[in-house]
């Protein structure tokens, strides 16, 4: 094996390994901040997406459009939406029209919750001491990676 091969297979060098760690330590950090709010790190991820439907609704806020929003299927959504909807801060109801669409809406609680989360996510940026215009650097990097990622499958 020559050298390049080599180093080309060191975990250090591998992108996938640095997204994985990376993703882990901001979820680690998010974990102080969602244990305020009661919400382990997927169920703030539909959260977010409920409050961007709140402001700007879908034609239909289903769960599978959900579930094309946050790249997951229907079988990992389940349960965090019947545990959202035990903790009534989500409330579903399957269409009238068609019985295998389940709507989703954000009950009262879990409008309210939305105002708790900015001054929790600014003590949290202002503690790690982050340069926020290199996090919107990457943010905006990211997206584009995934981008090209998606047109490949």
């Amino acid at each position: 094996m020559n050298s390049v091969s080599v180093d080309a297979l060191k975990l250090d060098s591998q992108l996938c390994f640095k997204l994985y760690a990376a993703s882990r330590a901001v979820v680690r950090g998010y974990k102080p901040m969602l244990d305020r709010l009661g919400l382990t790190y997927p169920q703030y991820l539909v959260m977010l997406v409920l409050w961007e439907w709140q402001a700007a609704p879908p034609t239909l806020p289903t769960v599978k459009a959900l579930g094309e929003r946050l790249a997951l299927d229907s079988g990992t959504l389940t349960p965090l939406l019947k545990r959202l909807e035990q903790l009534q801060l989500v409330q579903r109801r399957r269409s009238g029209r068609d019985e295998r669409e389940v709507h989703l809406s954000l009950s009262d609680a879990g409008l309210a919750l939305r105002d708790q989360v900015p001054p929790l996510k600014a003590a949290l940026l202002c503690e790690s001491g982050v340069d926020l215009n290199s996090l919107d650097q990457l943010r905006d990097g990211l997206d584009h990676l995934l981008q090209q990622i998606r047109a490949l499958s």
